[in-house]
């Protein structure tokens, strides 16, 4: 198995400075009606560096995008072990709506790259997927969160929040979402009695002993 050689000091500076430009144009929303050659204009490297980093617009919008995933699953792994399971959940998903809302642009860039099948970009969605979902197993194991519902729920319901990010009041109902999500989630004993009282009432009304 090969493993990518270390970039030459100069040369990783070159590239944080074309990632650092590139998250800045994802964020202003401008980054298909850039010119590519003009990521390395703005980045104050040469055209040839730019290409030599990333071959293409896709290419650097994938890295960016996994910058930001790195980020995100560092985050997660850093509120579990800090953090109990259930507020280290609560934390992670509240910050998520605040990272799309601080990041709008690249929500919508994402969503569009997304519509192409990118290989890389699913690979990413699949990363953020497991810190979801270690974050979740670690509820359910504290008993904290009912364990009949799975990261996958919650990851569908991220997906839609980001995709409603031109609706009006979108971070307030967005905010909204999540504590549904968490109530949801939330184990509650009266509720299991709730549902063992229907259940006998289902048995009872059946004429079934």
């Amino acid at each position: 198995m090969t493993t990518d050689k270390p970039l030459r000091a100069d040369a990783q500076r070159n590239r944080e400075a074309l990632l650092a430009k590139a998250r800045e144009v994802f964020d202003a929303g401008g980054f298909f009606d850039l010119r590519f050659d003009d990521f390395a204009r703005l980045a104050g490297v040469g055209t040839g560096t730019l290409y030599r980093h990333f071959p293409t617009r896709e290419a650097l919008a994938e890295a960016v995008y996994h910058e930001e995933v790195a980020t995100l699953c560092d985050r997660a792994r850093q509120l579990q072990a800090t953090l109990p399971a259930e507020e280290a959940l609560a934390t992670f998903l509240r910050g998520m709506v605040g990272h799309m809302d601080a990041h709008q642009g690249l929500a919508r860039t994402l969503a569009t790259l997304m519509a192409t099948g990118s290989g890389a970009l699913a690979e990413g969605s699949r990363a953020l997927e497991q810190a979801v979902t270690d974050l979740v197993a670690a509820a359910v194991k504290d008993g904290a969160v009912r364990d009949d519902v799975g990261a996958g729920a919650v990851m569908m319901a991220l997906h839609g929040i980001g995709a409603a990010h031109d609706r009006t009041g979108w971070r307030a109902e967005a905010d909204g979402v999540i504590t549904l999500v968490l109530d949801g989630l939330r184990r509650s004993h009266s509720g299991d009695g709730q549902r063992e009282h229907e259940q006998e009432s289902v048995v009872d009304q059946s004429g079934v002993p």
